[in-house]
């Protein structure tokens, strides 16, 4: 079984921001993301989104739209 687990690597300690789901002893396999920051910059969200770009432009949201899929519908019985 695996488990993820967010932490953060810091001077040489991994430190683990939830408690991991074992008491004993367990092999572990660290992954090191490179952080990109939390936010994108300015520039490369501009280049995605304007504000007011959807502006005056109407969306339908069918009648029926909360409604169970029939792919669905054996499940939601």
């Amino acid at each position: 079984m695996y488990t993820a687990i967010k932490g953060i690597y810091d001077n040489g300690q991994v430190i683990l921001e939830e408690t991991p789901p074992t008491a004993g002893k367990m092999k572990v396999l660290i992954t090191f993301l490179e952080e990109e920051g939390v936010v994108q910059s300015e520039r490369q969200l501009g280049s995605l989104l304007r504000l007011g770009a959807l502006q005056g432009k109407t969306y339908n949201i069918p009648d029926d739209f909360n409604e169970p899929l029939d792919d669905l519908k054996e499940y939601m019985e």
